[in-house]
């Protein structure tokens, strides 16, 4: 996909001091303990997968790949790292740092997202040619895309309360004024992506307010009511089993009454 690299071939040890990071680096967000954790790893067994890097001039190099590794020996203390030395251009290394990252699941949605978009500016390619070269489906990399639409505090609130990415897309569907509440519910309510799609679709279409009856005709359909139930008891004690049934619908009540031809007791209808 990229070309041969023009590589030592083998793992070398190069001074820490002399790694610079990736200015491709889509991962903003490290975790501390992960990096304590894999630094002791590190000082227990020595470090089990060299990083990669590029030559920059001076004598100094520039991370293609391994940014944890690289921080967990400074934190270690280590004064060397195994490294092997590549030759890539910009376009190649920060496809590279990209890939390694998003097929070692590091990042989270939102970074992910920023550091496509930052590689398809950087290559100059349309959405299509940078899934084709990233290895990922058209539609997903828009899906990844559509997820810079939100805002800052709306990206905080999916990381903070453990949300995923198809919990963040979900609100996509939102206009922005319900977007922070949606997730606002879902972290409150700890939803599911099942639940959270509901939210939304009670969001986009609220049930239509119950209608409210003027008073006087609220009292004239009580009293529509009770003839109905009175003339009914009083075919009940002529031996006339009658029932009703009333069912209260969005516009209109329905009134059913049953009327058996004999005047015989028969079962109530449901």
């Amino acid at each position: 996909m990229f070309g041969k690299p023009k590589t030592t071939g083998r793992v070398v040890q190069i001074p820490v001091e002399l790694v610079d990071p990736s200015p491709y680096q889509a991962r903003t967000v490290f975790d501390p303990e992960e990096i304590s954790a894999l630094a002791v790893s590190i000082l227990q067994n020595g470090l089990l997968q060299p990083v990669s890097v590029r030559p920059t001039g001076e004598g100094r190099y520039q991370l293609i790949a391994g940014e944890r590794r690289l921080r967990a020996c400074r934190q270690a203390g280590l004064t060397t790292i195994p490294a092997i030395i590549a030759s890539y251009g910009d376009q190649q290394a920060a496809a590279l740092s990209l890939l390694e990252n998003i097929q070692r699941s590091q990042l989270n949605p939102f970074d992910a997202a920023r550091g496509i978009r930052e590689v398809i500016t950087l290559w100059g390619c349309t959405q299509a040619q940078a899934a084709k070269r990233l290895g990922l489906s058209q539609p997903a990399l828009a899906n990844k895309l559509r997820l810079l639409a939100l805002t800052p505090q709306q990206e905080e609130l999916c990381l903070k309360g453990g949300l995923t990415e198809r919990h963040a897309r979900a609100v996509l569907r939102l206009p922005e004024p319900q977007r922070t509440y949606a997730l606002e519910q879902m972290v409150a309510k700890k939803m599911s992506v099942r639940k959270a799609d509901q939210l939304v679709e009670r969001l986009l279409d609220p049930p239509a307010p119950k209608r409210i009856l003027p008073a006087p005709l609220v009292r004239e359909m009580k009293i529509f009511y009770n003839t109905i139930e009175h003339a009914v008891q009083v075919m009940g004690q002529n031996g006339i089993a009658a029932t009703t049934r009333r069912v209260e619908r969005e516009d209109y009540v329905e009134y059913t009454i049953h009327i058996p031809l004999s005047r015989e007791k028969t079962s109530s209808r449901p």
